[in-house]
């Protein structure tokens, strides 16, 4: 099986009646990638950023973007809040989102044990996921909106694809915590989101902070609180997608 990594450039590669069943593509840009005349049975996407900025997903002449949001939305009771631009808004939807991973959290402990280190084709497990999340509220709360000088827990997870952008990973923990241990930092980041939340006010939200990526590109109170709602709900889809494969798997 041919593999194609970060110094492969297929830029305006052309691929004319070629085989590419079963192919995967991770982490790969295929904007503007343009498909005629081919056959598309079984193909699955997954891209949490589709319905950013003015973009498109045609499928046979039709912008699917618009029915993929608004089917995520139904799924998601809640999910169509995270955009929020008001105290009153984004309280509402944080505690929505609150109430959806607590089902979710006691789903997964009517599961059989070891289930939350499963991992499915290679994505983080559900432990993992936590993790990531609590990496996540560290960046955008804790360092971007707190400025805090040293804001990252070592139990968080860090994309590998983001290690070194704007990231001190030496004090991350070299050995996975127990779940236990992961659930107790995650509800308190979540309790630092809720009581941040509860003060804001608009001249708080609106105000200015640098991005914790690129502090050349400043952010506001508000879009970075949008960005961690972002993150919980795909993760949260990401995850109830794989407890979803684990319980037909295990009969459950």
């Amino acid at each position: 099986m041919a593999t194609f990594g970060p110094s492969d450039d297929l830029q305006a590669a052309e691929f004319v009646d070629t085989d590419l069943r079963r192919a995967r593509f991770v982490g790969a840009d295929i904007s503007g990638v343009v498909m005629r005349g081919v056959q598309a049975e079984g193909v699955e996407i997954d891209a949490p950023w589709l319905s950013d900025g003015d973009t498109f997903l045609r499928v046979n002449g039709v912008d699917v973007i618009p029915l993929v949001e608004a089917e995520l939305n139904r799924r998601f009771p809640g999910r169509a809040e995270r955009r929020a631009t008001d105290p009153e808004g984004l309280a509402a939807a944080w505690d929505r989102l609150e109430r959806t991973w607590g089902s979710t959290l006691e789903r997964v402990d009517t599961m059989p044990a070891g289930t939350v280190d499963v991992s499915v084709a290679g994505e983080w497990s559900f432990a993992q996921t936590l993790r990531h999340l609590v990496m996540a509220t560290d960046t955008w709360l804790r360092q971007a909106i707190l400025g805090e000088e040293q804001p990252f827990h070592p139990f968080g997870l860090v994309d590998a694809a983001t290690k070194g952008d704007g990231f001190d990973t030496s004090v991350l923990a070299e050995v996975a915590p127990s779940y236990g241990e992961v659930l107790e930092v995650r509800a308190g980041r979540v309790a630092m989101v809720r009581d941040l939340i509860a003060d804001v006010t608009p001249e708080l939200l609106a105000s200015a902070r640098p991005n914790p990526h690129d502090p050349a590109y400043p952010e506001t109170v508000l879009s970075c609180l949008h960005t961690i709602l972002e993150e919980e709900w795909e993760h949260h889809r990401y995850a109830v997608r794989d407890l979803d494969v684990i319980a037909a798997g295990a009969g459950v």
